[in-house]
C-alpha cells in the first residue's frame, strides 16, 4: 500500500516538533510546492469535517494540532504527565542528553534505537531540557536545562557521576561515526 501525498504530509506533521513551510514539505516529500499546497488543503478540509485534529497556519508555516474543543481534556492529561514520575524511556533520554548534550534528535534516536519525539516534547514541557538551534548543523539540539542542574544540585553537567568517562564513550562514538560514514 502506497501513501498519498496528503497522508505522507500528515504523518510528517504528526511526528514533527516544529512547523513546516510548503517549500520544506515539498523538499522532504520530493514533490512540487503546488502539489503540497493541494495536499494541505485536502488535509484541512478533512480535519474540518471530522476528527480531533486541525491544521494550524501561521504565515507560510503549517503544523498539526488538536482541536481547541479538546483543550481542557488534553490540558488535564498533560498536567498529570508533567507532574508524574519520569518513565524509564524518559530517564534514558534525559541521561543521554545530560551526558552527550548538546545532542540532536537524530543522534538521540540512533543511540536509543527508537523515535524520541514525544519523550523530548515531554522533557521540554517539564523544563528539564532546552532546545537551541545549532548554527553549524542548522538543526535543533537539546541540552540539560538550568532547572535540571538545580534539581540535581550540581552547577554543571561535568559534576555528574562518571561524566568524563561517559561523555565520549567509545561505544556511542562508534555508533554515531558509523552512521555518519553511511550518510
Amino acid at each position: 500500500m502506497s501513501l498519498s501525498l496528503a497522508e505522507k504530509i500528515e504523518s510528517m506533521l504528526f511526528v514533527a516538533s516544529q512547523p513546516f513551510s510548503a517549500r520544506q514539505l515539498a523538499k522532504l516529500m520530493k514533490s512540487d510546492e503546488d502539489a503540497v499546497r493541494g495536499a494541505l488543503a485536502e488535509l484541512e478540509k478533512k480535519y474540518e469535517a471530522e476528527g480531533g485534529l486541525s491544521l494550524l497556519r501561521r504565515g507560510a508555516d503549517v503544523a498539526l494540532a488538536t482541536k481547541a474543543e479538546a483543550g481542557p481534556m488534553i490540558g488535564a492529561f498533560l498536567k498529570e504527565q508533567v507532574r508524574g514520575e519520569l518513565t524509564r524511556p524518559q530517564l534514558e533520554t534525559l541521561t543521554i542528553i545530560a551526558y552527550r548534550g548538546p545532542v540532536t534528535k537524530a543522534e538521540l534516536e540512533l543511540v536509543r534505537g527508537v523515535n524520541c519525539s514525544l519523550i523530548v516534547r515531554n522533557l521540554l514541557m517539564r523544563g528539564l531540557i532546552e532546545e537551541h538551534q545549532d548554527p553549524v548543523m542548522h538543526t535543533e539540539v537539546y541540552e540539560p536545562s538550568f532547572e535540571f542542574l538545580r534539581h540535581l544540585g550540581v552547577t554543571s553537567v561535568v559534576e555528574l557521576p562518571q561524566y568524563g568517562e561517559l561523555h565520549q564513550h567509545p561505544d556511542i562514538e562508534a555508533v554515531l561515526q558509523s552512521t555518519e560514514a553511511h550518510a
